[in-house]
Formats: structure tokens, sequence, C-alpha cells
């Protein structure tokens, strides 16, 4: 794995001591890779509460009601969210926690979506114990890490489009992110109203809401816009 460079740190969340981490947040679906999460985050760490949700709506809805975590562990493909919607989610909700992404995908673009959507560290599911613990150590003091494997972009001026794109992105409510990804999918307002169960007058104030705060002018722009963020992965 790799640290970031010094213009990089300067953009990590704020500093935490590894020591201090006590209440982990692990959003994954498969609960085999939860259980023996859990167990390295109890053992290495010793973690007091290592918390688990097998959806991002069930992750969204555990920080509403029992707060928020000291740190999240995020799988890059959700029952309900692939790609980086949900570290833009989480971000919104949680704008001073480290959210590591955890995925068997390492693509060179979507670390550089997750990362430039508030990713603190992005990490192979492959990783052996000891690198894994590593690796969240380093996070969790506020480098920024991704998989050996990975090459920034060279353009700093791409990294920081992304990363303003996905901060427009977060200020979509969650019914406004359900409809962008309908849109994404294709989706007519008609389809979109019976989907969602409201109106068609209402579907058309959200999509004129969602093009204003992404800053697009028709739809196929904002379907470019999210698929350059890598916002919502294909099925």
């Amino acid at each position: 794995m790799t640290a970031a460079t010094p213009q990089e740190r300067r953009a990590t969340a704020p500093r935490l001591s590894a020591d201090r981490v006590r209440d982990i947040l692990i959003v994954d679906d498969h609960p085999l890779m939860c259980d023996a999460l859990a167990l390295t985050l109890k053992i290495s760490f010793g973690c007091r509460s290592v918390r688990t949700a097998r959806s991002l709506a069930a992750a969204v809805e555990q920080i509403r009601t029992q707060g928020a975590p000291d740190a999240v562990i995020l799988d890059l493909n959700l029952p309900d969210a692939r790609g980086a919607e949900g570290i833009v989610t989480l971000r919104r909700h949680l704008p001073g926690v480290p959210i590591t992404m955890i995925s068997a995908d390492l693509e060179n673009a979507m670390i550089s979506a997750a990362m430039a959507a508030g990713a603190q560290g992005y990490i192979s599911k492959s990783l052996g114990r000891e690198a894994l613990v590593d690796s969240l150590r380093r996070m969790w003091e506020g480098e920024r890490v991704t998989p050996d494997s990975y090459e920034p972009e060279a353009a700093g001026d791409a990294d920081q489009a992304r990363t303003e794109l996905a901060r427009r992105f977060a200020t979509l409510t969650p019914q406004q992110m359900k409809i962008l990804r309908l849109i994404c999918q294709g989706k007519a307002n008609k389809e979109i109203s019976y989907e969602l169960s409201i109106a068609e007058a209402t579907v058309k104030t959200h999509i004129t809401a969602i093009m204003s705060k992404i800053n697009a002018r028709r739809r196929t722009q904002a379907v470019l816009l999210a698929n350059s963020a890598r916002l919502f992965e294909p099925v």
C-alpha cells in the first residue's frame, strides 16, 4: 500500500490516533467478511465496539440512532449502493470520520473516484491480516492509503475537478440521489414516478433541484457527470 504525497495529506480528515479508534462501523453485506474484520479489529486494536450494517441505508439509520462511529470500513458494492455513492452519502453524515473503502476491484479509475469522493483510503479485500492492520493504522493516523498498484492521475486539475464534483453530489438529498440513479438507468419521469410512488410533478421538481445542485443543464449532462464520478456502478 502506498502513502499519499504531502499535498494529499493536507486534504485528509482531521488527524486521530489509531489508539483512540474504539467504535468502528463495518458496512458490508457479506456476513463472513464482517465477522473476520470484526475479529481482526477487536484483537489488533482492542476496539470497544464493532458495529455492522448490511446496506448503505442501514448504515445511515444506525448513525442516526446510535451516533457517529470513530471510523468506517465500507464495501464498494452494497445491495443499495455501488461505486462512489456510498462514500458520498456517508461523508455527508460523517464529515470528520475516516472512511476506508474496501473492495476486490482495484481499477485505477474507481480508486481515484473513491478518494476524490472523500475516502481516507482504499484497500484490497485480499490483504493479509498484518497488511490490513498496518493500512488501517496509517489511515487512522491521518494518511491517505492506496494499493501499491494504484497510479494517481498526473493531472492535478482532474483530481480537483473530481473532488468538487463529489462535493456537489453530496448536497443531494437521499430522494434526489435515488432519482439521479434512475435517470442514469435511462428511466423517464413517468417511470421514476411509478417506481418511487411519487407524483410526476414532484419528480420534475426534484430533477430541477438536482440539475441546479450539480450544475448540469440537461439530463444527458447529469448522466455524464455521475459516470465521471463513478457514482453508480452497473450491477
